[in-house]
């Protein structure tokens, strides 16, 4: 890309004006742009070798390789694939060891409604988990994945985070279940045990967390060895479960009256009085006894009182397995259609089996012995070691499938760079596919789960992260359908907003209940992790997923937009609205800046014209350049949008950007353009003094980005050109501005210098002055934005003056008020905090109402001119400037900024063009060597003195 040059130069301002000229076409940019409409695509191709798969168009899915391949590489279907380990999951410890405990403390009646709220809800999270799993493939990572590629990088890292911890401790929990078990069996008093048999497994704190370690060590072994064997068995596994659980509802049946041991760890209750416990068998006293809650102490929990919540908690904790279909997605043959019937069919076997059971043991078992021993269900079964098997392998493969989980979420986030290089060690601690460095850190903080002890304490916060996780599956699911995204086309049909909604509240309300400290705590934690990977994650920053934010921004934004009427427009609340025209932002950064600082939260629109013609080009040159623009706007650290049009002639293509920028009520009403001179420009990127000074726009693959005119070079533009140009935004109803030496603005300078002072406003049409330009729409412009700038925290120690220049031609009316007192009523009206100073010399400065009507006929556009422009009147004028000038100058040596009016330009008339050279000289001299400097002209009344 070649530039042609600007039209004029202030080091910075002349390359406001925005011309390029695609003179050079971006050759590997268009070969780019090609191969990716031929499906060759650089980038494609990496990600297809380095990262095992494909983007494909939708919901920025990204699906597997092994899609491509043949079925044969693919083995698992609905039941082994799915149903089994989601069946295992929600079965874990809950079904042998803690029913017992729900009925006891909360009664039938309110377990089943426990189990009621808890499967609608799962139902409710199955419907969305569904809904995004069918909508594209999925990889490992389960929530994470799906979040992450959905809600975005922050929430997807954050929740994933927190559902890493969430398999640990549900790990912990399996663990720790298993462990209650073989102490029931083979502890003291062992129910596989002969009769007063001590048993050869000591009980006790330290005791337990010995036997937890080396079932953890033992399932790390076998995680290491052979993860993948676990999704093979699980079938199998699960078989084994189901026979051992009817031997229990036959036991129920079958079995009469007999008594049960207390368990030695039970120190609550007084052996004295109850020396054994009774089982009752089919008992309608028994069943009566059980229907309403008769909460008491967990002797697992030092004696903890037991209440809704802590039964709600443990109950949670052993349904959440409902990912572990979903997370299988990659070996199941047909993923959109075992994922939907497999988890719903799980879920509605485990909760017939659980309403069964809890029905079973409330019309069997008294409360007393519910209460103080969890594991009644061995010495009261027709096979006390099925009860045993159960348990064994219900937990261990829970805690198996669970540690499974957990090291793939993490070597998930540590291959998505969601925490840059802190998790670089778990990508290069893999071997043969196996992720050996997730699996220890896994393990390692599963020992730390369980110096907890306590199965139902770590049963509440396992349940707590779930449904923190479940809650931002729904949310994601949730936000996609309200923003009504196209590419949401999930197969599975049974889903709406209003499922996700109901998941979404369920979840959040029973996170608080369960334990409102841990829910809030984990909520705290997630926004903490939201922030901190907005901020800092690479991902966050880099990631292509789509972000869910992206799609609600555009759907509100939209809608706000449409309600945002321009004849609903009040004056109390107009902004300033700003086109920034920009050739080169090499040569104009302070001004960039500067005008980020006047837009007062209204809109910024930094706008580009490159010359040249479209059928000149093989793609559109402006779109082949708009992610440099964005890439400027990131570096400079301003909030503005860009602007960028092709057209035939610079004129046009400004013309275009007037009309064309914006949106709806939201389009710019003052546009600014750099001054037209002679002055070299300078380059802010190359700079070494320069804030801006930066390398990444030096050189791209067609040489520098961003060229502007090199001194002695010729300007693109004719001055008839530009001033034909301001007129043109001037009959566009558009306020204008045109800024000239704001290459030396240094903002660092102005807040810390004690030098500088003040903000100076000249409210006078130099070339037509009178004593009611202080109060004309222009003037109440300027004021406006000058009152602006004072407001921001960098400019808030300057003090504005505005200076009240008296012609002397106006013959005070009787009774009238001097202008200093009308400006000061005006002023304290406006509520704008300026102090007037009057410039008596202005008087004496005009010297000749000859040369004020040479100034006027120069801009009132009259066809035939009293007074011809010769070469003397035009000397006489550009004196009369230069007295001005230094007039200004002598006033401007602590001043950051100066406002002055802008005459408006001629009219294309007789001689034009020797007019807007003649215009742009005096401009040119009465703007000489001030501090930065904008001539503005307002049409809009932008004050109001009413409340």
């Amino acid at each position: 890309m070649l530039s042609t040059n600007s039209i004029g130069s202030t080091n910075n301002d002349p390359e406001t004006i925005p011309i390029t000229n695609p003179n050079r076409q971006n050759a590997s940019v268009v070969r780019r742009i090609t191969n990716l409409f031929r499906g060759n695509s650089s980038r494609h191709v990496e990600r297809q070798e380095g990262e095992g798969y494909v983007e494909f168009g939708g919901m920025n899915n990204a699906v597997p390789n092994s899609l491509s391949m043949s079925s044969e590489q693919r083995t698992l279907g609905t039941f082994a694939g799915c149903f089994a380990p989601v069946s295992l999951s929600m079965f874990s410890a809950l079904v042998f060891i803690r029913v017992g405990f729900l009925v006891g403390n909360a009664g039938l009646y309110v377990t089943l409604l426990q189990f009621a709220i808890a499967y609608l809800i799962l139902v409710f999270t199955v419907c969305s988990v569904c809904a995004i799993s069918t909508n594209g493939a999925i990889q490992g990572g389960g929530v994470y994945f799906m979040i992450s590629r959905t809600l975005g990088a922050e929430f997807g890292g954050a929740i994933g985070t927190l559902f890493f911890i969430a398999n640990i401790v549900g790990c912990g929990l399996a663990i720790t279940g298993c462990v209650e078990g073989l102490l029931q069996n083979f502890g003291a008093n062992g129910a596989l045990l002969p009769k007063d048999a001590e048993g050869f497994l000591e009980s006790g704190r330290w005791y337990r967390f010995a036997y937890c370690s080396v079932i953890n060590t033992l399932i790390l072994i076998i995680v290491l060895i052979g993860a993948e064997m676990f999704a093979k068995t699980s079938a199998f596994i699960l078989g084994i479960v189901v026979v051992c659980l009817f031997s229990t509802y036959i036991s129920f049946l079958t079995q009469g009256k007999q008594t049960v041991s207390i368990p030695p760890e039970n120190m609550l209750l007084n052996r004295t009085i109850y020396p054994n416990l009774t089982y009752t068998g089919l008992s309608m006293n028994t069943f009566s006894e059980n229907l309403y809650p008769n909460y008491g102490q967990d002797y697992t929990s030092d004696g903890q009182l037991v209440n809704f919540a802590i039964v709600f908690g443990v109950l949670f904790s052993g349904v959440t397995g409902i990912m572990a279909g979903a997370n299988m997605s990659g070996e199941l043959k047909n993923p959109s259609t075992s994922i939907p019937r497999g988890t719903l069919s799980a879920v509605l076997f485990t909760f017939c089996c659980y309403i069964a059971l809890s029905v079973l043991i409330a019309a069997t078992s008294p409360s007393l012995l519910l209460r103080n021993n969890f594991l009644f269900l061995m010495p009261i079964n027709i096979i006390p070691a099925f009860v045993a098997v159960g348990i064994l392998t219900a937990t261990f493969s829970t805690a198996l499938s669970n540690l499974i989980g957990s090291s793939r979420v993490l070597e998930a986030l540590a291959k998505d760079q969601v925490f840059g290089f802190l998790l670089n060690y778990v990508i290069k601690g893999t071997w043969n596919g196996n992720p050996v460095a997730a699996v220890i850190t896994s393990w390692v903080l599963v020992e730390l789960i369980l110096l907890i002890g306590s199965l139902n304490t770590i049963a509440q916060i396992n349940s707590v992260l779930f449904m923190l996780s479940y809650m931002a599956t729904n949310l994601a699911c949730l936000g996609i359908e309200i923003t009504g995204a196209i590419n949401f086309r999930p197969k599975f049909k049974y889903f709406s907003w209003h499922t996700a909604f109901i998941g979404l509240t369920g979840t959040l309300i029973m996170m608080f209940v369960i334990n409102a400290i841990y829910a809030s705590v984990s909520v705290i934690l997630c926004l903490i992790l939201v922030i901190a990977l907005h901020l800092f994650s690479p991902a966050a920053q880099g990631a292509q997923w789509g972000s869910i934010s992206q799609a609600l921004m555009f759907h509100q934004v939209r809608k706000y937009l449409l309600m945002l009427d321009s004849r609903k427009d009040h004056v109390k609340y107009w902004r300033p609205q700003m086109l920034l025209l920009v050739s080169s932002p090499r040569s104009c950064c302070p001004l960039i800046h500067f005008v980020n600082d006047m837009k007062k939260g209204g809109l910024y629109v930094i706008g580009h014209v490159k010359v040249g013609e479209f059928k000149d080009n093989e793609m559109d040159p402006a779109l082949e350049e708009y992610t440099q623009w964005l890439s400027l706007i990131d570096h400079m650290k301003v909030k503005a949008f860009v602007e960028l049009t092709l057209s035939k002639t610079v004129r046009e293509g400004i013309q275009q950007l007037t009309r064309i920028s914006g949106m709806g009520a939201m389009k710019p009403n003052t546009i600014i353009l750099g001054f037209y001179d002679e002055e070299a420009c300078v380059d802010f990127f190359d700079d070494e003094n320069s804030p801006y000074r930066t390398n990444k726009f030096t050189t791209s693959n067609t040489g520098v980005l961003f060229p502007y005119r090199k001194k002695n070079e010729i300007k693109s533009l004719s001055p008839d050109e530009y001033v034909s140009i301001v007129g043109d935004i001037l009959r566009m109803k558009k306020n204008v501005c045109l800024c000239r030496h704001f290459h030396r603005l240094n903002k660092n300078t102005i807040a810390t210098s004690n030098h500088i002072k003040y903000i100076d406003l000249w409210p006078i049409n130099i070339f037509d002055p009178s004593n009611d330009d202080p109060f004309d729409t222009a003037s109440q412009f300027m004021m406006q934005l000058a009152c602006i700038i004072n407001m921001l925290p960098v400019w808030k120690n300057l003090q504005l003056r505005v200076f009240l220049c008296e012609t002397g031609d106006n013959e005070q009316q009787p009774f009238e008020r001097p202008a200093e007192y009308r400006l000061s009523q005006l002023l304290n009206q406006l509520r704008i905090p300026a102090t007037i100073h009057q410039i008596p010399e202005w008087k004496n400065s005009s010297e000749t109402p000859r040369n004020r009507t040479l100034l006027r006929n120069l801009t009132r556009n009259s066809e035939t001119d009293a007074s011809p422009m010769t070469e003397e009147n035009l000397n006489r004028m550009k004196l009369y400037m230069q007295r001005i000038n230094q007039m200004i100058r002598d006033h401007s040596n602590s001043t950051a900024v100066t406002f002055m009016y802008l005459p408006p330009p001629p009219n294309v008339s007789m001689n034009f063009r020797t007019k807007c050279v003649n215009y742009l000289d005096l401009l040119s001299e009465l703007t000489y060597d001030l501090p930065p400097t904008i001539l503005v002209h307002g049409l809009s009344t932008v004050t109001n003195t009413s409340l």
